[in-house]
């Protein structure tokens, strides 16, 4: 037994990466083992294809011409997962929907490779590495979402893959603007919602040089002070949109899942989940705590329609994503590029949690699987810096 500990504890680097296949091929039988899934967004995905197949991949006129099915402004931001459904379609015919799951894995298994290095670029031990993979195994968004013939694994692909290129910048003291952009472009052609992650991308990129923001205790006092103005914000934002465009035709290109006004004035928190709504907002006190509590339900590891497994599962990872803020807050503050990782996650995940809070918060909180990986990542991180502390 000591002998193996031993062994873990001086796991090198290329033995790491190899560690990584057995985990992988774990979730891989797991979803081949339950197969695709079909959710109604991707019948429309599958019809989009076909259009675009239809116009032999000609972007423009299908975004812009009446030669196809009416689509709205919205398409464009699922460009990616619309063009790789139609590729699938064209070269696997009726097997398309078991390439797209394939594709999918594939992407899954270049996200944890990424998740390795970006830790070992910031001086995460590999033991401390390995350790983490079974917390990738058990998560119940990455044994769930992946088999949806959705936008869902490329768009967590792309999240994983900028967070590697901020943390690269950090180690090289040079952000790669061009890389960056690049990236953030492919993230926008992915999904709609991909502006919370632009937005949390640039607002680090201008205040990381700023070292008074490293301090775990001013950074969690601005998130504490975030999570009061936000709800704040959006109930303005709500009267705003209600008094100024309600009678106008200016967000009719909003499909209505996005449309804020029509499930936040009904009291809505979770969709499709009426155990969890509030009543119909009469104030704006009302809205502001409507947008409070999406805010934490965002975060929210428990459903009474989740199996015990699913919701044991769900608590162990935001057990351990708060532990390991908890220790940052103790032991942070003393390491640059692992600080400034720490503090990227968690501007990251609060982004996309405002984001998703004033527009919608999916039936089973879909939204929040692209930013799993990066928050499992503050678990390892937590953890070197105690050992670093104590020169372990």
């Amino acid at each position: 037994m000591r002998e193996f500990f031993l062994i873990i504890f001086n796991l090198k680097e290329k033995y790491l990466y190899f560690s990584i296949i057995p985990f992988f091929i774990i979730i891989s039988y797991y979803h081949l083992n339950y197969g695709f899934y079909m959710s109604p967004d991707s019948y429309k995905f599958s019809k989009f294809a076909d259009d675009l197949i239809e116009l032999n991949f000609n972007l423009y006129e299908f975004f812009f011409s009446d030669k196809v099915s009416p689509k709205n402004i919205t398409s464009f931001f699922f460009t990616i997962p619309i063009s790789l459904i139609a590729l699938c379609k064209i070269i696997f015919l009726d097997k398309w929907q078991y390439a797209f799951l394939l594709l999918n894995l594939i992407f899954l298994f270049f996200s944890i490779i990424i998740f390795v290095k970006t830790l070992l670029n910031i001086g995460i031990r590999s033991f401390l590495i390995f350790i983490t993979l079974p917390l990738i195994l058990i998560s119940v968004d990455v044994l769930t979402w992946p088999r949806y013939i959705l936008s869902d694994m490329n768009y967590a692909f792309l999240a994983i893959l900028i967070t590697y290129f901020i943390t690269k910048s950090l180690i090289d003291n040079k952000f790669n603007y061009l890389v960056i952009f690049l990236i953030l472009f492919l993230i926008l052609m992915t999904r709609p919602s991909s502006i919370s992650i632009i937005f949390a991308v640039t607002f680090f990129i201008i205040f990381s040089r700023y070292q008074i923001f490293l301090k775990p205790k001013i950074i969690l006092s601005l998130v504490l002070i975030i999570f009061i103005t936000v709800p704040l914000i959006f109930g303005v934002l709500y009267y705003i949109i209600k008094f100024q465009y309600i009678e106008t035709t200016q967000l009719e290109w909003l499909p209505k899942s996005l449309y804020p006004i029509s499930m936040a004035k009904v009291g809505m928190i979770i969709h499709d989940r009426p155990d969890t709504w509030l009543h119909a907002p009469s104030n704006f006190k009302d809205f502001v705590y409507l947008y409070f509590m999406r805010l934490v339900y965002f975060f929210n590891p428990y459903a009474a329609t989740f199996s015990i497994s699913h919701n044991i599962l769900n608590i162990f990872q935001i057990f351990l994503v708060l532990l390991s803020i908890f220790i940052w807050l103790f032991f942070g503050g003393n390491s640059d590029a692992k600080d400034k990782t720490f503090l990227f996650i968690i501007v990251l995940s609060i982004s996309v949690a405002a984001f998703h809070s004033f527009i919608l918060i999916d039936y089973d909180w879909r939204y929040r699987f692209p930013i799993i990986l990066p928050l499992l990542m503050l678990f390892p991180i937590s953890i070197e810096l105690i050992l670093k502390k104590y020169k372990l």
